[in-house]
């Protein structure tokens, strides 16, 4: 199945029409015509089936024939991940977890982050672009950067727990302090870490330390083991 994305798109539409760089996607480079059906989803759950009935490079117009909604995940998991020093390894995260299953995230600025900047609307290109390889219904919440301080003074739902390379004595792997049909957070640091002074910082706020395994991992190979390690325990529901 190939989905479309158009985020305006509800329930009660009959007709659609697609921007024009979507249009000129659809009929130009994928070549459809009028009759054809294409698969659509508004990033909200809905997938929409409709039929082409104005194949214009400019102003592609489809109708809706049918719609479906996806039921509810049994969990939800937002990731708070620093962003990388190079930005592509960021990019990787965003993708890969797009594709495993994530709800929520949040670049988050520490004491040891190299980089500061971020570009949103290039971090939703990517989200967008994994979620239809990947046939996901559901767009993630993509949150404005935020400071370590600032973000610690947040009110959270579910369970909070933050993955840092300090040598503690409690510090359990991560797949025995989740459970399925949970709501989680999960704190990934820079490539420098968290400071000690924001690991306690944190236990003081309520997050419970994790450990992702015994080998030293990436920031963003991390923040995907934590994707797929909660990811897996709601499949054993």
């Amino acid at each position: 199945m190939q989905l479309f994305f158009n985020p305006d798109i509800t329930q009660k539409d009959e007709l659609v029409t697609f921007p024009r760089d979507e249009s000129k996607h659809i009929v130009k480079v994928l070549r459809k015509n009028e009759g054809e059906i294409l698969n659509i989803t508004n990033g909200k759950g809905l997938l929409f089936t409709a039929e082409i009935i104005q194949a214009d490079m400019k102003q592609c117009i489809v109708k809706i024939t049918s719609f479906e909604k996806q039921p509810a995940p049994p969990y939800y998991l937002h990731m708070i991940v620093a962003p990388t020093k190079m930005n592509d390894r960021y990019e990787w995260f965003l993708e890969k977890a797009m594709e495993i299953g994530v709800h929520e995230i949040t670049p988050i600025i520490c004491d040891h982050s190299e980089r500061k900047v971020v570009k949103l609307e290039r971090y939703e290109r990517v989200l967008l672009s994994a979620m239809k390889q990947s046939l996901h219904l559901s767009f993630p919440k993509l949150n404005e950067p935020i400071t370590f301080k600032e973000f610690m003074i947040k009110d959270l739902k579910g369970s909070k727990l933050i993955a840092h390379c300090e040598d503690v004595n409690e510090k359990p792997y991560l797949q025995k302090k989740i459970h399925s049909r949970q709501s989680v957070n999960i704190l990934i640091g820079p490539e420098g870490d968290f400071s000690k002074d924001e690991i306690e910082i944190s236990l003081e706020n309520g997050w419970d330390q994790i450990s992702l395994g015994d080998s030293r991992l990436r920031t963003e190979t991390a923040a995907i083991v934590a994707c797929h390690t909660v990811a897996m325990k709601n499949q054993e529901l």
